[in-house]
Formats: C-alpha cells, structure tokens, sequence
C-alpha cells in the first residue's frame, strides 16, 4: 500500500549539503509491522517523517496506495497526516493544557467529528490502551508509559491505515516497554507499523520486518516486497479543517494556564480603552447637559423673524474676526480705510402678507409654539391707591407676548388659575415662588409675599383710543383724567389669569420672573381700537399725530399705527420649535421661501439657540478629537505589545504547533489557533476597559460635583462601550496577525524538536 521510488532528501546548510536519504526505494505492505534499523544520522527519522508527510521529499516519488504524491499540495499533505496516518513519538508529544481525552480527541476535530462521536471514540480508544478512568487528567499527571499509550490512543483515532512510531520506547523503562511494544504489535495485525529505533534486539523480538539503514541508504530489507501489479489512484483523503470554536478553546485553555500574564497583558492593552471610553463618557455627559440647555433655551431663545434681523451665521462672525485684509501694507506711510463689518450683520426684513400666510402652512408637528408679535401698546391702569397708569420703570411697557402652542405645557407648571383662550394677563414666578419688585410694585402688591387669590381677582383696565387720546389741534395728547378712563364702558377689563413656574428639569426658565399678556389680549385690544379717532387720524397723516413730528428711520407711520392699535402687520414672529430636529426642520423650510428672491425681498431670521448649539458642539467635538488622539497611541502602543505578546506565545507554543501539524493541521488552523488566542485577550481587554472605566465615572462624577456642582455628567454610553470592545479586539487581532502568519509557516519536523 505503500511504495517510496527513488527518494532523495538533501539538508542545506550554508554551502554544506548533508544527503540524509540517497535514492531511496522501499515498499510496504497493507498489514505488517516493520522496524527500520539504523545508527543516529543513518536517515531513518527522515525517512519517517518523509513517509508521514511532515518533510518533503526532493525528488523521487512517495506512492500511497498507488497515488502519486508528486502533484500534492500542502491541503493534501495535511488531509493525509489527519486521516491515513497516526504518529507515535519518542517524547509522546502531547499537548500539556488540555485534558488526554481532548489531546485523543484532537485529530477527530481537524477531522470535523461531531462532538459527541469524537467523545465516545476517543472513551474507547482510552479504554482499549488502559486509561479510561484518566481522561480528564492533564498529560503532566501521567506517568511516562501512561502517556505514550494516550499517543498510541490519538494515532488510532482517526483509524488510519499507517501508523508511523519514531522510538516509541526510547524514554521508558524496559516493563514500560514491554507493554507498549506488545499493545504496537496488536495493532500491527490490521495496520501497516513502521517503528523507527535503534534498539535491534527489540526490532527483532517484535517487528515482522527489519529494514536497516546507514548513510541514507538501505543496507538489508528481512521481507522485502514487490508491488508492481498495485492499482493505482485509490487514496481517497478528506480535507481537514479546525474550527473557530476547537480554536478558542484550544487556546482558551492555553491561556487558563498563563493566569497571571494573560491578565497583566489584558490590563495594560485596556489603558487606551479606558482612556478613551472615560473621555467619551464626559464627551456623552456633557453634550446631554448642553443638549438639555439647549432643549430648556428653545423655550427662551426661539427664532425670531423681526424687522431687523441680526447675521449670526459662522461665515459672518469669521469675517467680523479678521483684520481688514491689509496687514501686508503695515509699514507704509498711508492710511487705508476700515470699514464696519458689523453693518453687514443688520438684514432689513419686509414681512408681508404672503410670508405670514405662508408660515401659515408650517409643518404643526414641528412647532411648540408661535408668536405673532403686533407692536399694539398694552396700556394697563389701576385704581390700587387712586387711579394711575401701570409703570414698570425703564423695562419699558414690562410686559412681552408669552407664546402659544403647547410649549407652555412643557415648560411650565401652572401654579394658579388656568391658561387658555380667555383673554388675560400670566406672572411667572421663579423656582422659589419668587417675582421681581419691578413688577409686583407697579401691579399694586407692596407687601412681602401676596396670596395667589389676591394676585387671580387682582382687576385692572385697557383704555380705548377714543377715551385715553384727547385731540388737541392737529395731534393728539394722553387724558390726564384716568378715573374717568377707567370707568369708561368701553375700557377693557383684564385679570391676571394664571399664575405659572418653569418645570424644575427647565433651568432656563425656572430661575425668571416675568408678566406675559396673550394674544387674545392683544386682538381685544386691536378690535377695539383699530377705527378710532387716533387711528383714523394717524393714517391721514403724514407725520406723528402723539408727537406732532415728522417720522423718522426710527419712528415709522406703520410703527406709530402698530402702537395704537391698528390691524397691522406683525412687527416680530417668534417660533418656538419642538427640539433640535424639528428647529433644523423648520429653518430649512424658512430658507425655502428666500430661494429665488432679490436682496430686498429675503427674509431673515435669527436662530441664537442653533449658533449657541453649533458653537458648543463644535468645541466638545474638537476636544473629543484631541483628546482620543492622544489616548489611541496607547492603543498602538498596545497593540505593539499584543503582538510581542502572542509571538511570546508563538515559541512558546512551537512544540504545539507541531504536533498539530502532525495530526493533518491546516497552516491556516495554526493561524487561526493564536488568532483565537489574540480574540480572547482582545475581547477580555476590551470588556476589561470598559468596566473599569465605567468604574471610574463614579469617582470622577464626584470630583466634577464638587469642582462644578453638575451632577453625573460622566455617562458611559452602551454603543460607545460595544464600539471600544469591538477596536479592542480589531487592534489584538491585527497586532496578533504577524505572529498568527509566523506561527504558521513554521516547519513542523523543526517545531516537534523545540523543547
């Protein structure tokens, strides 16, 4: 079954050449047990391995069952160690971290052996050689004789036709060897047993067949065997392949025997790790509380369309950041002109009919709210104390629109009373029930702290034009007799209608007092205005019918109608939009009705939350940036070191190597054996990394307490936490990858000598 034709091997060392086999040529029959005889450096172990496939042959033919070898490929070679041969070493060569049944059971797993068939054969092969009950010891448990029958145990397993024995005896005693030379003769009745030794009276006791050597030639052959009429072509062999999963855990039990290194390696490759997941955790932490702020400030800064709109756009504040352009003139003797950029921040904006109808037709999921600000004035008298106008001071009329839509349900409580459509005026009070003296005083409340009840049934009144504006020639003057005002049956009455606080979770308005009136307000007040005297007269004017002035850029006839009560067009629309997302939505759609349009035409607005928003995430993103740069050359660094690490492992492993070699290991199942290795660490690391640094945001959102008194800003955000594990085991596995390749390509006669 097999025949060796003129085989010839040459070791090269330098300009030295060794012949080791001199035109070998040998047959074997399908059952006999032979012995190759032969004094150290006579060719014989060459000849074994050759015969085995772990050494090839330089020229020659080696025959298996009438195939020839000559076209094999490394895949062939390794399919026919794993199924047609079994090897017996003089050292035993067992793997020393798995258990003897698993070193029995290895060759059935590059076989691809189910679990469970594997596990029962290998029970039977332990049982067959003796050691049944030592299965789940560790070879170093074993005595010498105990483990050479684990050997001869794994060469049966995958039942193969030659079993190879290289001094099976070599390191045992003469009982030891007894026993193990007469349980290699019983399987010689059904298998070809090629043993080579150097032991002639053992060779002769038990082989059926002594060939002896010296010099790399055959010297005498007891039983020598033709083969002529042998068919050819009937070696039939099945790839081999190891799994993933037989490689973890081949190489997870590797490392259980490396504890305490596999541990300080993980910990030192996790430093980057933690480094970087503790900056994404303040990154997170503080982009959620400038993402709340921002959220609270939608309520406080809304976009606002006014007729004056302000350029805060990034382009315009870089160009007000530079110098003129003219540095390069700085020493000569002229004086060049600097103009103001800041002109270029102020938009003139013309809202019409058309652009308040086509804001109209907004999108109402994206808005909270929205303020049609008229510029009516909202005159309030009181008869607390005599009857005088409400005067809130320098703050000028003290009172602004509070906006509609439900952003008053999510910014606000509601304290006392109730806000819908009634027409009305709303005080806000701060977190502590607060409200500022400015605007208590005026309203007539001077004590220390005043009821809601009384605040609720608190009345005052809203002039009309034709009682409060008294015509005097061609302009008019306020009335000096406010009681009559007041009295009057066409003045409005107004209550304080609700008393409101900004929700605990929004900082931006909690800490404020204001006193808001509301757009029903506003139109009461327009309606009963809108045909007065004042009104009729100002709109036949050419000049301030209050102050008997021409108009001005700043005193316009549209702004004096809007402030007496005229229908007009909004002077200001504020918009409040849901969040971050729907506030993006509704800009876009705000730049939608510009496209097209000459310079005059455009409307602008400003949006000071999404400058505040970009500016803010601009800074915690470049930060970030930084920040993780310097923590990922920790991450090279490391690595690096994984990479030393599994080429620590790789000579450590030698041996290992070649005995998986020997039972028909692919190169690429010894590749994949230490990428394994480099996944565990890899993936422990990573994990490692994270608790730790999860760890550490306890003590840090202490410390930042202290230092800023925000609360649990480090938070360590699980996607992030996956997407670290996963460059933890990306980097091990890359930084393994030369060491796995090197591994690999290992000789495996030269590794089975490592020691």
């Amino acid at each position: 079954m097999l025949k060796l034709k003129s085989i010839k091997k040459d070791y090269k060392t330098g300009d030295f050449v060794q012949h080791a086999l001199k035109d070998i040529s040998v047959s074997f029959r399908k059952n006999e047990f032979v012995a190759i005889l032969g004094p150290s450096g006579s060719g014989k172990t060459t000849l074994l391995n050759i015969i085995g496939g772990l050494d090839r042959y330089d020229s020659g033919d080696l025959i298996i069952d009438g195939k020839s070898t000559k076209g094999f490929k490394d895949k062939d070679w390794d399919a026919y160690r794993n199924h047609a041969v079994g090897f017996i070493f003089q050292s035993y060569n067992l793997i020393s971290h798995i258990s003897v049944l698993e070193n029995v059971e290895m060759g059935m797993t590059l076989s691809g052996v189910s679990a469970s068939e594997r596990r029962r054969k290998a029970l039977e092969l332990l049982d067959k050689v003796g050691l049944k009950n030592h299965a789940y010891k560790k070879p170093n448990q074993l005595s010498g004789g105990q483990m050479q029958r684990v050997a001869i145990a794994r060469a049966l397993a995958n039942d193969p036709k030659i079993i190879l024995a290289d001094e099976p005896t070599g390191a045992l005693d003469s009982k030891t060897s007894t026993q193990i030379m007469d349980l290699i003769k019983e399987i010689a009745k059904d298998k070809l047993v090629i043993m080579v030794t150097h032991n002639a009276e053992l060779a002769k006791e038990y082989a059926s067949r002594i060939v002896s050597m010296k010099d790399g030639v055959i010297l005498d052959d007891t039983d020598a065997y033709d083969d002529r009429n042998k068919k050819s072509g009937e070696l039939v062999v099945k790839k081999t392949s190891m799994s993933l999963l037989s490689a973890l855990k081949l190489s997870f039990n590797n490392i259980k025997t490396k504890k305490g290194r596999t541990a300080l390696t993980a910990f030192a490759s996790s430093i980057g790790i933690i480094g970087i997941a503790l900056i994404l955790s303040l990154s997170n932490g503080f982009n959620q509380e400038v993402e709340e702020f921002e959220s609270n400030s939608l309520a406080q800064s809304p976009i606002i369309i006014a007729n004056e709109s302000v350029q805060m756009d990034e382009e315009t504040l870089k160009a007000l950041n530079k110098d003129s352009g003219l540095e390069e003139y700085t020493n000569k003797k002229k004086v060049y002109t600097q103009y103001d950029l800041s002109e270029t921040l102020i938009h003139q904006n013309n809202i019409t009919e058309d652009y308040v109808d086509y804001l109209e037709k907004m999108d109402k999921d994206d808005i909270s709210g929205i303020s049609y600000m008229k510029g009516t004035n909202i005159q309030l008298v009181d008869n607390t104390n005599g009857y005088h106008l409400v005067n809130f001071g320098s703050n000028s009329s003290g009172m602004s629109m509070f906006p509609e839509g439900d952003i008053a349900s999510k910014n606000y409580d509601v304290l006392a009373g109730k806000l819908d459509d009634e027409a009305g005026l709303i005080l806000q009070v701060d977190s502590k029930n607060r409200a500022s003296a400015r605007i208590l005083k005026p309203l007539g409340f001077d004590g220390e702290e005043v009821n809601f009840s009384d605040i609720l049934d608190k009345e005052f009144k809203i002039p009309a034009n034709n009682d409060y504006y008294i015509k005097q020639g061609n302009y008019y003057m306020p009335a000096t007799d406010l009681e009559k005002v007041y009295n009057s049956d066409d003045a409005i009455t107004v209550k304080i209608k609700a008393i409101i606080r900004g929700k605990e979770d929004k900082k931006v308005v909690t800490n404020t007092s204001s006193l808001y009136y509301n757009s029903a307000l506003v139109e009461n007040v327009i309606s009963q205005n809108k045909d007065s005297d004042v009104v009729l007269a100002q709109k036949n004017a050419d000049y301030n019918v209050l102050t008997h002035q021409p108009f001005d850029e700043n005193t316009t006839k549209d702004s004096i109608l809007g402030y007496l009560g005229a229908d007009t067009l909004p002077v200001a629309i504020y918009i409040y939009p849901k969040d971050f997302e729907t506030k993006d939505n509704i800009t876009n759609y705000l730049d939608d009705y510009n496209k097209g349009k000459d310079e005059k035409d455009i409307v602008q607005y400003t949006d000071m939350a999404g400058m505040i928003s970009s500016l803010s995430g601009d800074i915690m993103d470049a930060i970030t940036i930084v920040l993780i740069a310097f923590s990922s050359i920790s991450l090279i660094v490391s690595s690096i070191m994984i990479g030393i690490i599994t080429y620590i492992s790789v000579l450590e492993r030698t041996k290992e190597i070649g005995i998986l070699r020997s039972l028909g290991a692919r190169k690429k199942d010894i590749k994949r054996v230490f990428n394994a290795e480099t996944f565990i660490i890899g993936i422990f690391s990573g994990l490692l990394g994270v608790v730790i640094a999860y760890a550490l945001t306890f003590p840090v959102n202490m410390v930042i307490e202290n230092l800023s008194g925000l609360a649990g800003v480090a938070k360590l955000n699980p996607v992030h936490a996956l997407i670290l594990i996963l460059v933890s085991l990306t980097l091990t596995i890359i930084g393994g990858a030369i060491p796995a390749n090197m591994a690999s390509k290992k000789d495996p006669v030269i590794a089975l000598r490592t020691e």
